[in-house]
């Protein structure tokens, strides 16, 4: 029923877990490719926890409300794609679902956004678990 109340009240407020607002792991500017409509769209881009949100603006608050967010476990690779694209900076995320298309402002950032949201893609991925960590650790000599 509250799911009822808040769709009526505008007020969907979805918990994500993250406190995306409070000391991102990286954050910055990307230029990216709408889902469906194929524009290409600026967009404040913070990662952290294994979550990467998008924003219309870069002053972020608790209460602001996330575009899109792409969740680190559900990805595959994460890679260069000007050769795709045929634009420079441009790199792909594919999710077990599809594949997005980013833009950044330099050859730095699009390192830095592929080094990082790589990074959590390995830290996130479901096919490695603790568990299975501490057991290979246990069997060291």
């Amino acid at each position: 029923m509250l799911s009822l109340w808040r769709a009526a009240t505008g007020s969907a407020e979805v918990d994500y877990g993250v406190e995306f607002w409070n000391l991102p792991e990286l954050a910055g500017w990307l230029t990216k490719q709408g889902e469906y409509i194929k524009t290409w769209r600026r967009r404040w881009f913070v990662l952290k926890q294994g979550k990467l949100f998008w924003f219309k603006e870069s002053s972020i608050t608790r209460e602001s409300r996330p575009r899109g967010v792409i969740v680190a476990a559900n990805c595959r690779t994460v890679k260069g794609a000007e050769d795709v694209l045929n634009r420079p900076f441009a790199f792909e995320i594919s999710t077990t679902e599809e594949t997005l298309f980013f833009i950044a402002d330099s050859e730095k950032e699009k390192e830095d956004w592929i080094n990082s949201i790589g990074r959590s893609i390995v830290q996130h991925s479901r096919s490695v678990t603790t568990n299975e960590i501490l057991d290979y650790d246990s069997r060291k000599p």
